[in-house]
């Protein structure tokens, strides 16, 4: 696989806060994929050198800011993710295609279940049962990530 170039990393991130800034109506706000998330974890996990947590922790920023929701709460929860996606980063590469979208689907669920516990510590409500929709399209959105970019490989060194 050639390697990525940074511009195509911008590119993605910028496409990825259009969409994410998108405004959705009926049904598509309640399944809207996270679409700054999905593309910030691909590229940590797939192009370590050019999207690190520091990034990912700005694009969660950049959330907060134009989102209007709690300051912080973004970036929080997207660097934790990310982080949790770093650790296995090296081993994702010997997971077959079931198991990387079953941690794939634990990293998005692990970061709508932290959105939701600030939230809850900001005294918002509990949410119904589609809370948990985006997830389901957060994994469609990976997949697309996947077969425009490629499947993960082992990163490669400078």
């Amino acid at each position: 696989m050639k390697p990525v170039k940074f511009s195509t990393f911008l590119f993605t991130m910028l496409v990825g806060l259009i969409f994410q800034l998108y405004p959705w109506s009926d049904t598509g706000v309640i399944i809207r994929p996270d679409f700054l998330l999905v593309i910030m974890i691909y590229w940590v996990l797939q192009a370590p050198y050019h999207c690190n947590i520091g990034w990912v922790w700005f694009a969660g920023l950049l959330v907060d800011l134009s989102t209007g929701s709690l300051l912080g709460q973004h970036a929080l929860t997207f660097a934790i993710t990310a982080f949790l996606g770093l650790i296995y980063q090296r081993r994702l590469v010997l997971f077959n295609r079931w198991q990387l979208y079953l941690y794939v689907i634990f990293l998005f669920g692990v970061q709508r279940g932290l959105i939701l516990l600030l939230k809850l510590f900001a005294g918002g409500e509990l949410p119904d049962w589609t809370y948990g929709l985006p997830v389901a399209s957060d994994l469609i959105l990976w997949q697309c990530m996947i077969i425009w970019f490629g499947e993960l490989t082992r990163p490669k060194k400078l």
